[in-house]
């Protein structure tokens, strides 16, 4: 078979193609380069660990200051370093920072999800970036027995290569303390589709930050009152401390995958503004559950739904660990707000440390007429069946 010339030209020009668009393709979901610290320095891991200082100190990753790779088990006077996970990590000391270069979408919006853990100081803190969008998350309150957490963040991109940043804000005395940063990923978030019938948006917590399957302690939402960059899109974390974002592997979840577990009291809020008509009766509906993480009781949580709050403790059945609650209230603007806080300070039995709390899910606003025309329907339905059977 003999390819014309022309032929020739229009493949070559699709390869061509194919290799530009594979070359700028934005980043996939789930680890950075080397995200976990586990690829060595050029040089091989030290023996004793060490600090550096230098743009290829670490590879993929561009450092300033003094930044340390640390080892699982490492001492520092009477004081053993907390890995997250594996055998690295990276500690930042005063000032320091490291980053990555990353190809992204730009306009989509993303999720950064990072595990941290502090060392020498207790009011030490950790600021994540994508200039110009930057948090600061105060690393003081330990949600877990293990002496670390994952957190996430989301940013939106300004730009198709952005630099994921992490910097240590602090100023201690001893320069080598510092907050312990490990396991870093990504994700490109989607924001569902509002569901006719129901005016909440990811009211069932399926689309949310990046979670590795080994991550058992589920991923810590911090404060974030901007709904248009949320690592669980459609909500806002409008309190002090976080809330954290759970999965079924580890967890006990009501339905699908994903859900939120309330922590600290009336300091975790969830929460997010529908849509709604004035002086139209609404109902909302959520599932409440526990965790299945030994969270001693008694679970209750305080919800919101316009001018209307009711307190909710969790009394599933025997054979169930959820149940199902709402709330009736009617809207009096166009926008009217629906949010979630535990009302205890919860934590585990087996530990009497970490923190824990009720679970939240499959959250629904609807109005209350829909629902009874809908019951309606189904009676009419069922009693036409009955009708035909009795004829024949």
């Amino acid at each position: 078979m003999v390819l014309s010339s022309s032929t020739k030209c229009k493949w070559v020009s699709i390869f061509v193609l194919l290799l530009a668009s594979s070359a700028s393709a934005a980043v996939e979901d789930g680890s950075l380069v080397n995200g976990d610290f586990e690829t060595a320095p050029a040089g091989g891991f030290s023996s004793d660990a060490g600090i550096s200082d230098g743009p290829a100190s670490i590879p993929s990753w561009k450092t300033k200051g003094t930044v340390e790779l640390v080892k699982s088990g490492q001492k520092q006077g009477g004081m053993i370093l907390i890995v997250p996970e594996g055998a690295h990590a990276v500690r930042l000391g005063n000032d320091a920072e490291i980053s990555q270069e990353v190809k992204v979408e730009k306009g989509s919006l993303y999720s950064v999800t990072f595990s941290a853990a502090r060392t020498c100081a207790q009011l030490e803190s950790l600021n994540v970036s994508v200039p110009p969008a930057s948090q600061t998350i105060d690393l003081q309150t330990l949600y877990s027995v293990h002496g670390w957490d994952s957190y996430a963040w989301a940013f939106r991109a300004e730009e198709e290569d952005v630099h994921v940043v992490f910097k240590n804000p602090g100023m201690e005395d001893d320069p080598t303390c510092g907050p312990i940063i490990d396991d870093v990923a990504i994700k490109k978030l989607f924001v569902p589709d509002k569901p006719k019938d129901n005016a909440v948006l990811n009211g069932d917590f399926e689309e949310g930050p990046w979670m590795f399957r080994n991550e058992s302690l589920g991923v810590l939402l911090p404060t974030n009152l901007d709904e248009e960059t949320s690592s669980l899109p459609g909500w806002t974390v409008e309190s002090n401390r976080a809330v954290r974002y759970i999965d079924s592997y580890h967890f006990s979840v009501p339905g699908g995958k994903r859900a939120v577990e309330l922590l600290s009291g009336k300091e975790g809020i969830i929460s997010q503004m529908v849509e709604t008509k004035p002086k139209t009766p609404y109902r909302l509906t959520f599932s409440l559950g526990h965790a299945g993480d030994s969270c001693k009781q008694p679970l209750a949580v305080m919800a919101f739904a316009g001018d209307q709050a009711l307190n909710i403790h969790y009394t599933p059945d025997s054979n169930s660990t959820f149940q199902a609650a709402n709330v009736n209230f009617t809207a009096k603007a166009e926008r009217t707000r629906v949010a979630f806080y535990s009302v205890y300070y919860n934590t585990r039995t087996d530990d009497m440390s970490s923190l824990c709390g009720p679970v939240v899910d499959d959250v629904r606003v609807e109005q209350s007429g829909s629902v009874r025309v809908r019951g309606l329907g189904l009676v009419l339905f069922l009693g036409y069946q009955l009708l035909v059977l009795v004829l024949l």
